[in-house]
């Protein structure tokens, strides 16, 4: 699976969002978030989502599951700066075989400051490619298996 870009800039079109203040260290000398701070917002926004679906990531490795990060693609509009807060809005987004989108709208009040999306595939412990689990499934279709 190749990231597809075309990724939303309405926060209706996300099914979670969570808010993250920018801290003092995740800023750079010209006093705005650093970069590679955002893969961070991206990770804890994923995990708690995750969870606010009953789905803890500890519980997900205990089953047997990893979603190993595969490629990642940001967008920077605006700069976020220390005491921001930050609105990621995220979604599963695509699923093909064994690898899945997700997509985040990163917000400071009404300003986009970034888009981002992030390919997982799903493997093993042993970082072998395997079937995604059923409820992740039913994120994209609505419907029960």
């Amino acid at each position: 699976m190749r990231v597809d870009l075309d990724i939303s800039i309405d926060p209706n079109d996300y099914s979670f969002s969570h808010d993250i203040r920018v801290r003092f260290a995740e800023t750079d000398a010209m006093g705005v978030m650093h970069h590679s701070s955002y893969v961070a917002f991206l990770e804890e926004s994923r995990v708690e989502y995750l969870r606010s679906l009953g789905r803890p990531y500890g519980e997900l490795r205990a089953e047997g599951f990893e979603f190993a990060v595969l490629e990642l693609f940001a967008q920077y509009r605006a700069s976020a700066r220390f005491d921001d807060l930050v609105t990621v809005h995220t979604v599963v987004r695509s699923m093909r075989g064994a690898s899945f989108q997700m997509d985040y709208l990163l917000m400071i009040d009404d300003q986009i400051c970034a888009l981002a999306s992030t390919v997982h595939g799903v493997v093993d412990q042993n970082g072998r490619a395997t079937r995604a689990p059923a409820w992740l499934k039913e994120l994209l279709t609505g419907i029960p298996s």
